[in-house]
Parts: structure tokens; sequence; C-alpha cells
């Protein structure tokens, strides 16, 4: 049984009114969701928010997913990224928010997946604060492919059947992407510890 299997399982037995199954998917699906909500926003409070209103619309009876268009984790992102987007319109400018990465001055350590080679090497000397900040100052529409397709390990198909657009688009917003998070990483590393990176042979 594939995991969006196992998913649509869990799902019918929580529509047939099994108080458990729907345990079992927010304690597998809740983390991603948090994740992708903190790394677009920056705001612990508001990715809180976020997920909390997600797992709401799960439970919900207009909750329109059908097995037969998708899967039941991608269904949940577009859930999610629809409410981050309206955090975002509200603030208006995501480079005017406190980032609140942390909780009682303890770093949250939820793991998060690392970026595809030569990004790896750099990522992995940066904090998870700091790598955060860096995506959360990107574009929205950069920032939306990076925290999908690298963070979260999305597959590029369901990324473009997400965020609305063709696969080539995706393509091209996480090369530039990347590029940028390169750029604004680097910026960051000490005096005298120059690098050559390159993303996709084009050098950085």
């Amino acid at each position: 049984m594939t995991s969006a299997e196992w998913d649509n399982e869990q799902f019918v037995r929580m529509r047939g009114g099994d108080e458990a199954a729907f345990v079992e998917l927010y304690r597998k699906l809740q983390p991603p969701i948090f994740r992708f909500a903190l790394n677009m926003t920056g705001s612990r409070s508001v990715a809180e928010d976020v997920t909390q209103e997600t797992f709401l619309a799960l439970i919900g009876e207009d909750f329109g997913y059908l097995p037969e268009r998708g899967t039941l984790s991608g269904y949940l992102f577009g859930v999610a990224r629809k409410l981050v987007l309206r955090h975002l319109e509200r603030t208006q400018n995501a480079a005017e928010q406190e980032f609140d990465f942390t909780e009682s001055g303890r770093q949250d350590r939820t793991p998060v997946a690392i970026f595809s080679d030569p990004v790896a090497g750099l990522i992995e000397r940066e904090s998870l604060d700091e790598l955060r900040r860096a995506v959360v100052s990107l574009p929205r529409r950069y920032r939306e492919v990076v925290v999908l397709c690298d963070l979260e390990e999305i597959d590029y198909a369901d990324a473009a059947g997400l965020l609305g657009c063709p696969l080539g688009t995706i393509r091209s917003r996480l090369h530039r992407a990347r590029a940028l998070l390169l750029d604004k990483l680097q910026r960051r590393e000490p005096k005298g510890r120059v690098r050559t990176l390159t993303v996709a042979g084009s050098l950085i």
C-alpha cells in the first residue's frame, strides 16, 4: 500500500466516524503542514493557526477532497496554502514581519529535508533559523517552490498541480529560487570564506 493509499483509507475511516483514523492522519500530516506554514510566514503563531484551521477543514462537512483528483496530503497543502496567502495578503510586506522561529528561547529543531547538491553543503553550515529567515525573505513565487519541492520534497508535478502552473514553470522558478537563496546565504558567510557554487550549471 502506498502512502497516498494509506491516507485515503484513513480518510474513509475518519469519514465513517473512526476518531482513531483522524488521529493517525494528524500525526502523519501535521508536521509537514506546520513546517510549510512556518517556512512561508516566518511566524510560529501563524503556522499554528494555519495548521489548526487546515485540520478543522479536514473534519468539516464541506471538505471537498476527492481521491480521484489527487492525494489527500496535496489537498491539505492546498488548503494550508490558501490560508497562508490570506495571511500574506493582510501583512502585504513579508519583510516587515517579526520572525518567530523559537519557543521559550529554544530553537525549533523540527527536521526538514535538505536541498539537493550543490546547495546541501552550504545549507549544512547554516542554522535552521538562518535558513528559514533566508527562505522567508524570498519573493513568494520563489518561496513556495523552495518550501514545497526542496524542504518538503514534494514531487515537481504535484507542486505544479498545487500551484496551478506548468511543470516547466516550477523548474524555472526553482532554479531561480535556489540561486537567490544561495546568494542570500553566502552574504552571511564570514569574510575570507568565499566559495564558488553552481546551480544547474550556472555560476553563482
